[in-house]
């Protein structure tokens, strides 16, 4: 008997539907989809729902100061030493430049949701309601790696029409969905469809890439309006579509409720957004690693690496073991996995279904936050050297995960380097380094730096890590530098 037989009888002992879904089985309690028994039923209207969620989706007006960048001509010491350093031809012009999209109001004091892309950057934000009321908004909260922005406007003490927000896990391919939204600035449209797929991975939208896909026609303008099913909820945040033209060509993704509702909890409650994590280096597994897993289909997360401490290794999770299952769902991708862990609550215990030593278990991992040990100490380099200006910090889980980086690096990591100083100059750092070593001195802290250079030294020699590559580097007297590789 193949593995994948073995493993599915052992699931059907585990209980808890902890297989739901990977064996294609259905739950009981789903509700039931019927095809139209009659013409009066053929001939119902969408009508009755879109006049129940059409007055909580808004528009969205946003305005930008741009700013156009200057010859470098103008900035050659030859050009300013005859005209001046004040001499105004082609100082860099502002304009203003202006983007739309489209929102949902989900609470009735005027919070709304939308894409961070639609407001991203922007000087001024306009909402204009349904009943063509505009207001000013402010932004509460972003989310870059959802691609979630959570906006509020001040209506004062009459209520806002809402959408409720669905649990995005009852959607299924072949569901009749509505998009609603402000394409190209027409004013408000909907659009019928339905869910072309559930689960849509890899598609570079976002770090969270779980999309629901449909046919309804979106198109830009759209982005940030509501997705809603026949029961008048929200389903998803409309978020691109895949076009080579620019116009709906059947293809449009939606970030899934769940997702919005996990961003609007920080927004409402915490204030800032930090994620529970499983503290894990994973993979997906493709068919290669599956034969060599003993798998006959790819599927699940290999787990490389365990960090101590965290909750995956307190719940007995090992590298080497195989994810196959969160919550009850499956698993499919790494992108699946950081997607339903993003969607649960710190402190929650989730069951996590794994492939361990060819065989299948379940365990209960209780979520935490990343830690953030050593603190990150963010510090600006300063006094008589090559590093003045340069800002760094101590890195740890919950700064790498902010700096979306890999969260088992350690050390001291450079966020930028002030302009007109030696480091920006000559680049011999870049944001993103990871210092490791200093005139001899290992550094492993903020603090490491510091004491390094509290002596003037007639050369600094120094090593990095960048992109997974070590580098030495000697900056000499005359201030010129040299580096090589080292591994």
């Amino acid at each position: 008997m193949k593995l994948l037989q073995k493993l599915t009888l052992v699931l059907a002992t585990i209980g808890m539907g902890i297989w739901h879904g990977y064996a294609g089985a259905q739950a009981e309690t789903e509700s039931v989809r019927v095809l139209p028994a009659s013409e009066g039923q053929v001939m119902l209207s969408y009508a009755p729902v879109v006049k129940g969620v059409a007055p909580a989706v808004v528009n969205i007006y946003t305005k930008k100061i741009v700013r156009s960048r200057r010859s470098a001509m103008f900035d050659d010491p030859l050009f300013q030493r005859f005209f001046g350093d004040n001499f105004s031809f082609g100082s860099p012009k502002e304009r203003v430049q202006g983007s739309l999209g489209s929102g949902v109001v989900v609470r009735e004091n005027g919070v709304i949701v939308t894409n961070n892309h639609v407001v991203e950057g922007a000087d001024e934000i306009r909402v204009v309601l349904a009943d063509r009321r505009e207001f000013d908004a402010e932004v509460v909260l972003t989310d870059p790696r959802t691609d979630i922005a959570i906006l509020k406007i001040d209506v004062g003490d009459a209520p806002l029409p809402t959408i409720k927000i669905a649990d995005s896990e009852d959607v299924q391919v072949g569901d009749i969905v509505l998009a609603i939204g402000n394409p190209f600035g027409v004013g408000q449209t909907v659009t019928s469809g339905i869910v072309s797929a559930t689960a849509r991975t890899q598609q570079g939208i976002s770090d969270f890439g779980f999309f629901i896909q449909t046919d309804a026609a979106v198109n830009p303008g759209n982005s940030g309006g509501a997705l809603v099913g026949m029961h008048g909820d929200l389903l998803g945040i409309n978020t691109a579509i895949y076009s080579r033209t620019g116009a709906s060509n059947g293809i449009g993704f939606a970030i899934p409720a769940n997702m919005v509702k996990s961003v609007l909890r920080a927004a409402l409650n915490e204030g800032q957004l930090t994620r529970p994590w499983l503290g894990i280096k994973g993979q997906s597994v493709t068919n290669e690693l599956a034969q060599g897993l003993g798998l006959d289909r790819a599927g699940g997360v290999l787990i490389d690496a365990v960090y101590p401490g965290s909750p995956a290794e307190s719940a007995g999770l090992m590298s080497g073991d195989v994810i196959m299952a969160v919550a009850g769902k499956e698993v499919v991708d790494e992108g699946g996995l950081n997607f339903r862990i993003a969607t649960l609550e710190n402190g929650e215990s989730v069951s996590v279904v794994v492939l361990s030593g060819g065989m299948l278990k379940e365990d209960q991992v209780v979520l935490a936050l990343p830690p953030e040990d050593p603190a990150r100490d963010l510090t600006k380099l300063d006094g008589r050297h090559p590093f003045q200006g340069v800002s760094i910090a101590n890195l740890s889980p919950r700064f790498n995960d902010e700096l979306q980086i890999d969260p088992f690096l350690k050390g001291v990591v450079v966020l930028e380097l002030e302009d007109r100083t030696p480091a920006a100059r000559w680049q011999f750092l870049l944001p993103g380094d990871i210092l490791l070593s200093l005139n001899g001195m290992s550094i492993r802290s903020v603090a490491d730096v510091a004491g390094a250079l509290e002596e003037d030294a007639a050369e600094y020699v120094y090593q990095f890590q960048r992109r997974g590559r070590v580098r030495q580097c000697q900056i000499v007297p005359n201030g010129s530098f040299r580096c090589a590789d080292v591994r």
